[in-house]
């Protein structure tokens, strides 16, 4: 069936328009994201069908080859992608609003929540600051069990140099949701903190992101 053959005030688009977005199904909102179909299913199927396996919180973590594979398309792939990061972006301007200038643990943890809470992996962090603690630039050190063996300063501290940074903060998230610094975190914080200090570039803080809350090495001297 096409979306043209569901009686006009039925369609998601306008129920939509008459009523509210809140009045939609799950299916009938990802339909109107994908704007159409294909020739085998409509909107609405399509988004029946990967709603099966997978509903909007899993549906955020999969890989735009994921998507492709599922919505059988790159299309709605993209648009899906694209959706997931407004609202990463608008929940991030809602805690943080513009502000690129970190004064807290907190800022560090509402920077970071929304793109590292649901991770299956743990991704390490630098941030790289200025004199006023603005952020100049962020990097993504490696991606996987974190370990002193496999973080190597240099991957830390060159970009820093090159930034002229005048300070760095770490970040990495604990995919368990727990955020308790194990003693692979500790390692890592003390050899990077060691490093900084002979390179005079100061390591400020260490933030450990959980599901709800997060843990700072600075706040815990």
């Amino acid at each position: 069936m096409k979306i043209s053959d569901i009686p006009w005030q039925n369609r998601p688009g306008i129920r939509l328009k008459q009523e509210s977005a809140s009045a939609l199904s799950n299916a009938d909102l990802l339909a109107i994201v994908l704007g159409r179909g294909n020739f085998e299913e409509n909107a609405i199927d399509i988004s029946n069908r990967v709603l099966k396996s997978y509903d909007f919180d899993k549906l955020s973590d999969l890989s735009f080859h994921e998507l492709k594979e599922e919505f059988r398309n790159q299309v709605p792939a993209m648009k899906v992608m694209a959706m997931y990061e407004i609202f990463r972006r608008t929940n991030k301007l809602k805690k943080m609003g513009n502000k690129r200038k970190i004064e807290t643990a907190k800022d560090v943890f509402n920077y970071y929540v929304d793109k590292l809470q649901d991770k299956k992996k743990e991704h390490f962090y630098a941030l790289y600051l200025d004199t006023k603690n603005q952020i100049i630039e962020e990097k993504l050190v490696s991606k996987g069990i974190l370990n002193a063996s496999l973080i190597h300063p240099r991957e830390v501290f060159n970009p820093a140099i090159r930034a002229s940074s005048n300070s760095i903060i770490l970040v990495h998230n604990h995919p368990s949701g727990n955020y308790a610094p194990s003693k692979e975190d500790k390692e890592v914080t003390k050899l990077l903190d060691n490093a900084g200090n002979l390179l005079g570039i100061n390591v400020l803080d260490h933030i450990i992101i959980g599901k709800d809350g997060y843990y700072s090495f600075k706040e815990n001297e």
